[in-house]
């Protein structure tokens, strides 16, 4: 595997995590993979599929709060997050129904595809996993792995090819799997890879027999295939938690009892799944970087003396080592690509590590 190279910068929470929600989570890599399986599933109460709908509707579950802000449905497979969205529903009235283009009516997207799993409960009706979005869009992707896509687009009656907020269904570009995979629009990417890393920890117990799907790798401990970890980690830290998924993750506690704990601590995915990768940092609030995202210099002012600063990208290179002698300065990172990068820090005989984002 590819490891992608992650430190962890923070354990600040993100959400109402209740108090000693996470108390017996105090391992790490599939130690603490399986003590989250634990305190989730022991927290889960199945609500049945049908209860979904009225919820949905009744909830801010998935009606927008945090975009047009107008009581529909935030559907992410319309959602344009900067323009106006090409359809909206209202929840139920516009439930499907029959649909024979894009529009028409929207219903359940199983985030997993209930086929993996036989449409066995409780992994069908866990509101988790199940997004409501537009129905010829779900069909479209039907049950497609998710992934990158590159040029080859697919053809299908009823519906183009990027579809009209983006997402598309194509050869996959990954490194390692070359089938047909979907693509969702950037803005919500990270939210699908934070459903998978819930759902392979809350049925840690049952997914090795799920093999048969792409991005599984028939193992209980990993769970996911080489190609996708990689991708969705890729995503869970390219797309930051947003206040949907807090406020979504918020209201399904309420409804079911347990909590995505990747979305209340997003930290847990590089605990759990790249350990030997992981550094904690100490001290943090003693480093101030700006601006963050940065273009061409990257400022820090730090409590103490620096003797060296080091910048790694996501997969761990080593792309700028330099000696100082000073508690502040800047760094030019204009030679830089886009994308996240990790600051390291070394003062008294400590690493100091922050992240940041190069535009």
């Amino acid at each position: 595997m590819n490891k992608l190279f992650f430190f962890l910068v923070t354990v600040a929470t993100f959400a109402q995590v209740p108090a000693g929600y996470y108390n017996a989570a105090t391992g790490s890599g599939l130690t603490l993979k399986t003590q989250l399986a634990t305190i989730i599933t022991n927290s889960h109460t199945d609500q049945g599929y049908d209860a979904f709908d009225a919820f949905t509707a009744s909830n801010d579950l998935d009606v927008y709060s945090n975009y047009e802000n107008d009581n529909s449905i935030l559907d992410i497979y319309s959602e344009r997050p900067t323009t106006a969205d090409p359809y909206n529903y209202t929840p139920i009235t516009d439930e499907c129904g029959n649909y024979n283009a894009e529009g028409i009516c929207y219903n359940k997207e199983h985030v997993i595809p209930q086929s993996v799993f036989s449409q066995q409960l409780p992994m069908r009706s866990d509101a988790h996993s199940l997004l409501p979005t537009d129905g010829r869009v779900n069909g479209f992707r039907s049950n497609y792995p998710f992934g990158e896509v590159g040029s080859n687009l697919v053809s299908q009656n009823g519906i183009s090819n990027p579809t009209l907020n983006g997402s598309k269904l194509g050869n996959a570009t990954m490194s390692g799997y070359n089938g047909t995979v979907f693509e969702p629009i950037d803005e919500f990417k990270g939210d699908i890879a934070r459903i998978y890393f819930y759902f392979v920890t809350r049925y840690e117990s049952q997914v090795s027999n799920w093999s048969s799907y792409d991005m599984f790798n028939g193992t209980a401990g990993v769970a996911l295939a080489d190609p996708f970890l990689d991708m969705l980690y890729d995503w869970h830290t390219n797309d930051p938690v947003s206040q949907k998924e807090i406020d979504r993750n918020n209201a399904i506690y309420n409804y079911q009892g347990n909590r995505n704990p990747f979305v209340d601590f997003p930290n847990y995915v590089a605990e759990v799944w790249f350990p030997a990768l992981s550094v904690h940092s100490n001290g943090l609030e003693s480093v101030k970087l700006y601006p963050n995202p940065a273009q061409n210099n990257l400022h820090f002012l730090f409590k103490d003396e620096i003797s060296n600063v080091t910048i790694f990208n996501a997969q761990g290179q080593k792309v700028l080592n330099q000696h100082l002698d000073t508690n502040e300065g800047s760094l030019n990172v204009s030679n830089l690509n886009s994308g996240i990068y990790f600051v390291q820090f070394s003062a008294l005989n400590e690493f100091y590590i922050q992240s940041f984002i190069k535009q």
